[in-house]
Formats: C-alpha cells, structure tokens, sequence
C-alpha cells in the first residue's frame, strides 16, 4: 500500500457505499501498474445526472446524461484526470441490467481508469476488449459480476 493514494474520491452529490474507499484505491493503483501505466492523480467525481449532463453540454455538446465522462488531463507519461461518474445513470442501468449497483458501480470505475490505460469503446471489437478488462479487474477485486 502506497504511503499517500494517488486516487481520490469526491462525493458533491451524497455519499454512495461501495465499501471500504482505501481499499479501493489501492486497487485502482494496481489496475494502472498491471496495465503498465503510472499516475501521478486521479479523480473521481461522484455525481448526479444533472451534473454530469451540465458537463456533457459544455465539453462534449451532448445534451444528456451518461455513465461516465472521462477527462485525461496528463502532461508527459504521469496520468492525470478527472472522472465524472453521474451515480443516477449508475443506478438505472443496474436497474435495468438486473445488477447489482455495487457491481455496476465498480465496472463503471474501473472502466474510467481503462480509458486512461489506452481502451476505447466505440467500435464493437474495443468494446468486447473493454468489456473483458472490466471482467477480468471485477473479477480479481472480487466483484459479482450479476
């Protein structure tokens, strides 16, 4: 466990349980380093539709609200960025994926910290092999993936 995190958690919304934060984090940290890649900061912004559709508009000049918006704002090899999660979209999609939000919200996490390792997910093959990497780190963080 890194002696200060490089990951940090914003909740402008309300907190959301995921279980224990720390943990977590150091996760995310092994995700970056299994996947080669080194950050010097990121962070999750835990939000609600509005917000994120705000952000959507602004940036992206999509007038809705998504998952997740990812913002890689690194300089050189050191990762940083700010993830924007709308935890509204989070919750329906679980909802209508008859998940459970706990393994929803995970794969959405793990899924802005793919982003950042070089994933995309336009195209059908990205995303299978997105899909497989979000299996793959649930799977090993010990996540149902139902």
């Amino acid at each position: 466990m890194s002696s200060k995190s490089k990951v940090y958690f914003f909740f402008p919304s309300g907190s959301i349980g995921f279980g224990n934060r720390s943990a977590l984090k150091d996760f995310i940290e092994k995700l970056f380093k299994s996947e080669n890649k080194q950050i010097k900061q990121v962070n999750y912004i835990f939000c609600d539709d509005g917000s994120i559709r705000k952000i959507n508009l602004r940036y992206l000049r999509h007038n809705y609200a998504t998952d997740i918006i990812t913002f890689d704002l690194s300089e050189g090899k050191l990762i940083t960025a700010d993830i924007y999660i709308s935890v509204d979209r989070v919750r329906d999609n679980a909802k209508s994926l008859g998940i459970s939000l706990k393994s929803e919200i995970h794969r959405v996490v793990f899924h802005g910290a793919l982003h950042l390792c070089g994933y995309r997910d336009k195209k059908s093959l990205d995303i299978k092999k997105m899909r497989e990497k979000e299996d793959r780190y649930l799977n090993k963080y010990g996540i149902s993936l139902v």
